[in-house]
């Protein structure tokens, strides 16, 4: 297991921006929680939803074995807001609301706007482009608010932030997202729904285990190069994109009309029926 550095161990936190992170996205889980509620009454009263939102929430309890893996750190020091420790990182009270606005919510947009019939294969790509660009921004204002940091050798960063992450999670997203739509198709009872709770890390992981491996082993070789990393992390770049490609050709081509109602006597009906009677 890779051992933090001792400088990055001590390295001093900001207590202003665990604060913004802590009491800012807790009021947004909140604010979510309150939407998927609604957002579930209007598709005749399903918990779906919210089981996303909270399905998200326990497993950012698995956090730690991301952070071992992509060399995450968070800073901690007397006055932290923090759960519990493993591996050596403390996992801190945002960790639970930020799984929730920033993988949840952009799934919840996927689904609502495949029921309506309103996503195809097309639409996703701009979605796509707007999950990874919220990603990029939580991220990089986390990390130069002075709360954590990715202390491993990555490359491609910008303002501090490794793209490859938010390519990989903008993956995950996705495809947690079409995974979701597909158990929600064949579930016969809310029962069935609460398979979400098992959904969210497997695509959380094997997104970002599966297509980000290369950039692990990059980071966490021996002696690594800057040409060896920068190429192990296109090929997880590369891996996230075919990714997404392969979740979108669970779209359809073109969105689905919603189908209108049938009115009793309409030309169609009347036609159908002397056809019916020949």
């Amino acid at each position: 297991m890779p051992t933090t550095p001792t400088d990055v161990v001590h390295h001093h936190l900001n207590f202003a921006g665990q604060n913004v992170l802590s009491y800012g996205s807790w009021i947004l889980t909140a604010a979510l929680l309150v939407v998927a509620f609604r957002l579930g009454r209007k598709e005749k009263g399903t918990p779906f939803y919210v089981l996303m939102v909270l399905a998200s929430m326990v497993a950012a309890f698995a956090e730690p074995l991301y952070d071992v893996a992509f060399a995450l750190y968070f800073y901690s020091q007397k006055g932290m807001h923090h759960t519990f420790t493993a591996f050596g990182i403390p996992q801190p009270v945002w960790a639970y609301s930020g799984y929730a606005v920033l993988y949840a919510a952009p799934a919840i947009y996927i689904n609502r706007r495949l029921q309506q019939g309103r996503l195809d294969r097309r639409g996703l790509v701009p979605v796509a482009s707007v999950i990874f660009l919220m990603s990029c921004t939580f991220e990089m204002i986390g990390i130069n608010a002075g709360t954590y940091t990715y202390w491993g050798p990555h490359v491609l960063r910008i303002f501090k932030y490794p793209l490859v992450i938010g390519s990989l999670e903008t993956a995950q997203v996705v495809c947690f997202a079409i995974a979701a739509a597909e158990l929600r198709k064949r579930a016969r009872s809310t029962l069935d729904l609460l398979a979400l709770f098992a959904i969210f890390p497997v695509t959380f992981f094997g997104a970002n285990f599966g297509a980000g491996a290369a950039a692990i082993i990059g980071i966490h070789l021996g002696n690594p190069t800057t040409a060896i990393v920068t190429a192990l992390t296109l090929v997880s770049v590369a891996g996230a994109v075919v990714l997404i490609r392969l979740a979108a050709s669970f779209l359809s081509v073109a969105p689905s009309a919603v189908a209108a109602p049938r009115v009793a006597g309409a030309p169609g009906d009347r036609l159908a029926t002397a056809r019916a009677t020949q």
